[in-house]
């Protein structure tokens, strides 16, 4: 039987999410990845227009490789929403797709498979990155929103439904005994990239990314350090409970801004680390993702390439280039 790691042939990625949409080409069992472009998602136009930029970009793709003599074996795409255990889009919080013929256009390109975004970049991180080091990790994406991920064995734990990974969206209710006031924000109404942004242009009104309040945290800005220490103290504990009740080898924090670096990441791993009840695994790895911002698509296109033909990626350090 041919695969399509006889022919080296390539899939296509692509990473859906709230800020941005990143495509690329990753041919196996090499894990090389190329060919990346990046356009924001805008989903407030809706739908519609979001699938049309998703299209574009693959259809395009797919005639590069074709132009080049090859063929596109499949194509992956991760998405910021519920997949459920079929690869059936299961809500549409951001990206409202659940009335949009999604399936049907991508597979007129190539064969598709449709992952939850967290999954596609853990799978990324288990084949080519920091996980290829530990049979069980949980993988935390932080970006415009927050999700996790535990991986076995190179497989993403699934649960009944496939809904797992819904870590930050539910209100964490906290009711104070002293004023009687009931917070019901969300974990991600805290610490996510646009609550970073939100919260402190409230107080301060100068930042336009979330990365910039990073930025002006690890330059010392006292209003974006106050920003990242209480979202790193909640997100930390978050991330803390899940340990204790997972008791993973390793953490691996990925995502736009799980993966910075300086104060925020020294906040961030204090805080887990203080919210991890045994001392027996409360020095457990926790690192940054070593395909960073690509994990969602190479993951995705790894995702496809697994389900539809018998081989699996061969582990191998990603190398990726990006075109205009």
């Amino acid at each position: 039987m041919t695969t399509a790691a006889d022919n080296h042939e390539q899939f296509i990625g692509i990473d859906v999410g709230g800020t941005k949409i990143a495509v690329g080409l990753v041919e196996f069992p090499a894990v090389l990845a190329t060919h990346r472009q990046v356009i924001r998602t805008d989903p407030n136009r809706g739908g519609a227009a979001v699938l049309d930029d998703v299209v574009q970009l693959a259809t395009q793709l797919a005639s590069d490789v074709a132009q080049r003599g090859g063929r596109v074996g499949g194509i992956g795409l991760g998405i910021c929403e519920l997949v459920d255990r079929e690869g059936n889009l299961a809500s549409e919080n951001c990206i409202r797709w659940l009335d949009q013929p999604v399936r049907q256009r991508l597979s007129e390109i190539a064969l598709l498979v449709i992952e939850a975004d967290v999954r596609a970049a853990a799978l990324a991180e288990a084949i080519a990155g920091e996980g290829r080091s530990f049979e069980t990790f949980l993988f935390v994406t932080i970006g415009t929103g927050i999700s996790c991920c535990l991986m076995q064995n190179g497989r993403a734990y699934l649960g009944a439904h496939g809904f797992t990974g819904t870590m930050a969206s539910s209100p964490l209710t906290h009711h104070c005994e002293s004023c009687g006031h009931i917070d019901e924000r969300t974990l991600e109404d805290i610490a996510a990239g646009p609550a970073l942004l939100a919260r402190f242009n409230a107080i301060h009104g100068s930042a336009n990314t979330s990365e910039e309040v990073v930025r002006a945290a690890a330059s010392g800005h006292p209003i974006a350090a106050q920003v990242i220490r209480s979202a790193s103290e909640a997100l930390g504990a978050q991330i803390g409970m899940l340990v204790n009740v997972l008791d993973p080898e390793a953490v691996i924090l990925g995502g736009g801004i799980g993966v910075s670096d300086g104060f925020y990441q020294t906040q961030l791993t204090a805080s887990i680390r203080r919210h991890i009840w045994s001392q027996r695994h409360r020095d457990l790895p926790i690192v940054r993702a070593k395909t960073g911002a690509d994990a969602g698509w190479i993951g995705a296109a790894a995702a496809a390439h697994r389900q539809l033909f018998s081989s699996q990626p061969v582990p191998s350090n990603v190398q990726t280039t990006t075109s205009a």
